[in-house]
Parts: C-alpha cells; sequence; structure tokens
C-alpha cells in the first residue's frame, strides 16, 4: 500500500485493550495514555473524525480498590467497573484538554447497538459529539452488564461502533503487533500475516486465546470484530499497542496487519434498510419533500401530508407520493402516535405539541435510502394513533 491506512481515513475507530492502558500493580500507564492522545489529537487536526473504545475501567477500579488478581465476582467485577470508570473518564479528559480537546463519555450495553430504537440514541448521541468536535469515549456499561447480557469483549463492541458510524478504519490496538499463522510463543515456525484479503476459516484457525490477565479478548475477538467490520466496508488494522505513539508508528509505517473492506458489502447499514426490512408504516410526502430527499436531505415533519401504520420509533417506515409510488425508505424518528401529531408542522412547533424537545427530522438522512424503482408501495397495517 503506498498510503498507510490512517492517513486516508477520515472517519476512525480506535479500539485500546485494558493490559496497554493498565499495569495490574500500579495502575493507570500515564505517559501511554498521553502519547496515544498526541496520536489521537494530531488526527483530529489533520481533519480525521477519531472515536475511542477504550478499555480498563474494571482493570484500573480493581487497583484503586486493592482487590486481589484472582478470578472476580461478578458483583466485584461490576464494583470495580464502577469506580474504574470514574478514574478512566478523568484521565481521558484531562489528557485530551492539554490539547484543548473535549471528551464525551459513552456507556454501552449490547442491547444499545442491537435493539434499534436504543441503536439510534447512540448513533444521534456520538454524532453530536463527532459534529462538537468532541472525542466520544466508549465503554461498555460493567456496572450493570451481566454475562447474559454482554459484549464480553471490546473488539467487537468496537466493530459495532465503528460499522454504525460509518467508520473508514477500525484500529486495535494490542499487546501483539498483527496476526501469525500461529500465536507467537506456541509455534516456533509462526510467520506475520500482513495483508488479509478475506477472513477465511483458514485465517480463523489461526487465532488463539487471551494473552493476558487482563484482557477478555483475543486473536479470535479480533478476528470476530474482523468479521464484522470488513463486511460493511471498514477496514481493520490489528497493531501492536505496547509502544509509545501507537497511532504515529502506523503512519509511519511500522508492522501491522491490514484487512481489506469489502469492495460490494452485502449487509451494509442501507442496504438493510432498503431490503431486509419490511415497512411497518408510510409516510405521504409532497413534491416539496421529494424533491428534498432527492437532493441528499432529512424528510421534516412540515413535508409530510399524512401517517399510517402502527410503527415505533426505529422501525423502518416506507416514504411515498400521493399516489402511492415508493420515493425512499428510513427508520422513523417518531412513534405513530406522535409522528401523526406533527405531520405537516415546522419543527419550531414540534416542542409545543408534543410537550417535549424532540429532534427536527421525521427521518434523518443518515437513516434513509432513496428507493432504485418507484413502484406501489403497500398499504401499512392498522392506522397510526389507533
Amino acid at each position: 500500500m503506498s498510503a498507510t491506512p490512517l492517513s486516508t481515513a477520515r472517519r476512525v475507530v480506535v479500539k485500546v485493550g485494558s493490559a496497554l492502558l493498565v499495569d495490574r500493580k500500579t495502575g493507570l500507564k500515564h505517559d501511554w495514555l498521553a502519547a496515544l492522545v498526541d496520536d489521537i489529537c494530531a488526527l483530529t487536526g489533520s481533519g480525521a473524525e477519531v472515536m475511542v473504545v477504550s478499555s480498563g475501567a474494571i482493570a484500573l477500579g480493581r487497583t484503586i480498590l486493592g482487590l486481589k488478581p484472582a478470578q472476580l465476582k461478578l458483583e466485584e467485577s461490576q464494583a470495580a467497573a464502577s469506580v474504574g470508570q470514574i478514574a478512566l473518564a478523568s484521565a481521558w479528559s484531562r489528557e485530551l484538554g492539554r490539547h484543548d480537546a473535549v471528551s464525551g463519555q459513552v456507556l454501552v450495553t449490547l442491547g444499545d447497538t442491537e435493539e434499534r430504537r436504543r441503536y439510534l440514541n447512540v448513533r444521534a448521541t456520538v454524532s453530536t459529539l463527532l459534529k462538537m468536535n468532541a472525542v466520544p469515549v466508549i465503554n461498555e456499561n460493567d456496572t450493570v452488564a451481566t454475562s447474559e447480557i454482554r459484549y464480553g469483549d471490546n473488539d467487537r463492541l468496537a466493530a459495532r461502533i465503528a460499522t454504525m458510524m460509518g467508520a473508514d478504519l477500525l484500529v486495535l490496538l494490542s499487546d501483539i503487533d498483527g496476526l501469525y499463522t500461529a500465536p507467537p510463543g506456541t509455534s516456533d515456525d509462526a510467520s506475520f500475516v500482513p495483508h488479509v484479503e478475506q477472513i477465511t476459516p483458514e485465517i480463523e484457525a489461526m487465532a488463539g486465546a487471551a494473552r493476558s490477565e487482563l484482557s477478555r479478548g483475543g486473536m479470535r475477538t479480533k478476528l470476530d470484530a474482523g468479521k464484522i467490520a470488513t463486511a460493511a466496508g471498514t477496514a481493520m488494522v490489528i497493531a501492536s499497542g505496547t509502544r509509545l505513539n501507537p497511532l504515529a508508528a502506523i503512519s509511519a509505517g511500522e508492522r501491522f496487519t491490514y484487512f481489506k473492506p469489502s469492495s460490494d458489502p452485502v449487509k451494509g447499514y442501507k442496504t438493510w434498510i432498503a431490503g431486509n426490512l419490511e415497512p411497518a408504516g408510510m409516510l405521504v410526502v409532497d413534491d416539496g419533500a421529494k424533491a428534498a430527499l432527492a437532493s441528499g436531505k432529512s424528510l421534516l415533519p412540515a413535508g409530510v401530508k399524512s401517517v399510517s401504520g402502527a410503527f415505533a420509533r426505529g422501525d423502518t417506515v416506507a416514504i411515498v407520493t400521493p399516489d402511492g409510488h415508493e420515493v425512499a425508505r428510513g427508520l422513523v424518528a417518531y412513534d405513530a402516535s406522535d409522528a401523526v401529531k406533527i405531520a405537516g408542522l415546522k419543527t419550531s412547533a414540534i416542542a409545543g405539541v408534543l410537550g417535549y424537545e424532540a429532534r427536527g427530522a421525521m427521518v434523518h438522512r443518515d437513516d434513509l435510502v432513496m428507493s432504485r424503482i418507484g413502484g406501489r408501495a403497500k398499504a401499512a397495517n392498522g392506522t397510526a394513533g389507533e
């Protein structure tokens, strides 16, 4: 590759493992974090948007609380996370503040990225932080997550965030500099793999177990993350984070494994909206709204003439002309009952009708795809507000 992945990416997710950030005996590795933040701010200064998925809350909390290195009970892990998360967020805020940068903490559980309504909330929050030039620092909410409702590792969480936010690149910083044909240390003839075109069963067979007691993941979870990311069109890099300024090292061409994104993502976000879900409702729009959608704008309530269907916020709806021809599909930002109330209203009037501050768009452009064939839409089941 003539250019490094970081030099061409406009939106990047960086995942930081616990073992890189926290020393079991002494706690937070302040110098390492400071150097990483220097790298992050160099990227944002060049125009890139950067999101961080940061492990380390439990590891840091158990050090602060003086818990022994034995396996923690669930309630002990949750307590450690509660203490560690405050210290971790403070550290990120302090280091970013050296560059006059602002951090925003986002704690999520499995349902926040898997359930559509909560997914939209996370996406909207992170998008707004990026628009405000803040650096989102994201972590699983280990204070409430249990084994039944958790990711279990931040590699897969980082991949979900990357695909949710349409990132160009996911960087997994690890205690290993990339993928090997066998786990280093267990095989004398393990060789480095610099480039992966596709994650095949043969590639997956190269994975081993977690290398550190502070880490829940290992190469296997990184490959799982790679499958999620690359299938959605996001490239992935696995690189060593054991050195200072690990992102600068990637930019300088030091060794890493690059996972090529799919050139034709079959499970892309807008493909999912357009073809994989049966619309739960229908929004009939006027000619002005139709033209606005065609120019890449969001659907505002003012352009909606009528609403049908018994849908909930986050469901897929068909956007149609008065004669029934479908022009687009998207994820609606309101429940049907509220959509009926605000159809045809200007954005400034929404709060007065609903009684709370709400989103300006009925369907945001990021959650909308134009229909390729303007066929007649099926009638939705039921009438909104019934």
